[in-house]
């Protein structure tokens, strides 16, 4: 079952935050056509290294762009500038992750495309938004961790500020964010008729990830700090513990959880040990008690602690990220799919985290640069000389 068959999307697109969010819609069964300038040799994620599939593709571009066509068009030629809006009749929405100026220059918003078609949504991903003095900024992943307080919270207390390991999660939650938004406009335009603007930006979905700490902030004034073994910032024990052979990291977030590990691991008498007899207790003294737990965790491998606690308490192995991927559990859920690839037929992608009855969706490799025109642009062309 693809929910989104039907839906159409024209998206002018590059790197991550845009492409991510209509990539997830693609595996749903949107048709997202991916527009790109052949001028500049299309998205720049096409060539981002190190990891190459061919002279003009690569894993880095693939990770974005599934089940996409490709068609070249430059939005600044009178000529395709026609055919764009010929293909915006036909399409429910326009997506772009272009700087905040751009859309207005080049006619890409609602004001423009809802004459041609009242219906259709305009869906706009920027790093600073389209109406305020950053507008024309141009703005990545790694400056909103930075200003938006995110990196100040990441690392052990006694590094520098650090970003979030994992590569671009602020464009990864602006993506799904930006699909929320769009997808919501769609079922309005459908009721209405009448589509809308939507603006998503980078700088607001990183602060809206700070989560309670941001709601602290503004109104306590209390600044969150990084927290040592990557620690829970008010419930003990939460956080890292070294084993025999490497780390885990275990959450007792109730007391049931906190009496679960004290009877496994063979020390109830802590439960009566007025240091850690509530949360309050043990959160206070919380560098006592992980020097105990330290005590006892390291006496065995991960493997026999991973035995004795998974599926009593909230515990799980610290990986790196090959070994996340070598995890049985990962195979067994079918979070790796096949994608052959022209120039590597045992191409492999994470398939997408949404299932439908049960099932997830195809996984096909975007085509070469403009390798739709024929049958997506090629058509319009009598009636745009």
């Amino acid at each position: 079952m693809q929910p989104l068959a039907g839906v159409r999307i024209l998206s002018i697109e590059q790197f991550a935050a845009g492409p991510y969010g209509t990539m997830l819609l693609a595996g749903l069964g949107a048709e997202v056509i991916k527009i790109e300038n052949a001028a500049i040799g299309g998205d720049p994620a096409r060539y981002t290294g190190p990891h190459h599939l061919g002279r003009a593709d690569s894993q880095y571009f693939q990770t974005w762009n599934l089940n996409k066509k490709s068609i070249t068009l430059d939005l600044k030629s009178p000529e395709d500038r026609r055919r764009f809006e010929a293909l915006a009749l036909g399409a429910d929405a326009v997506v772009n992750n272009l700087r905040g100026d751009q859309p207005a220059k080049l006619g890409i918003e609602y004001a423009q495309l809802g004459r041609i078609k009242p219906s259709i949504v305009c869906l706009h991903i920027s790093a600073y938004g389209r109406d305020n003095a950053r507008a024309a900024w141009p703005g990545y992943d790694y400056l909103m961790q930075a200003e938006a307080g995110l990196m100040s919270l990441t690392g052990e207390p006694s590094g520098p500020p650090t970003r979030f390991g994992a590569p671009s999660p602020i464009d990864h939650m602006t993506g799904m964010t930006a699909m929320i938004g769009l997808l919501s406009a769609l079922l309005g335009a459908r009721t209405t008729g009448k589509g809308c603007d939507v603006d998503v930006s980078l700088l607001d979905v990183a602060l809206h990830l700070l989560g309670y700490a941001g709601t602290w902030a503004i109104n306590d004034g209390a600044g969150a700090e990084r927290q040592a073994r990557s620690a829970h910032y008010s419930v003990a024990p939460v956080q890292t513990f070294p084993t025999a052979d490497g780390w885990v990291f275990i959450m007792c977030m109730t007391q049931k959880f906190w009496e679960v590990l004290l009877e496994v691991i063979g020390r109830p008498e802590l439960a009566e040990d007025p240091r850690f007899r509530t949360n309050p207790d043990r959160f206070a003294h919380r560098e006592t008690l992980t020097a105990i737990l330290d005590g006892v965790m390291t006496t065995r491998s991960t493997a026999d602690w991973l035995k004795a606690l998974a599926g009593k308490l909230p515990i799980a192995p610290v990986f790196d990220v090959r070994q996340a991927f070598l995890n049985p559990f990962v195979a067994e859920v079918g979070m790796v799919q096949a994608a052959p690839h022209p120039a590597d037929p045992d191409f492999k992608v994470m398939a997408s985290p949404i299932k439908i009855n049960g099932a997830r969706g195809p996984s096909v490799p975007c085509p070469p640069l403009g390798a739709n025109n024929a049958d997506v642009v090629g058509e319009l062309q009598p009636a745009s000389t």
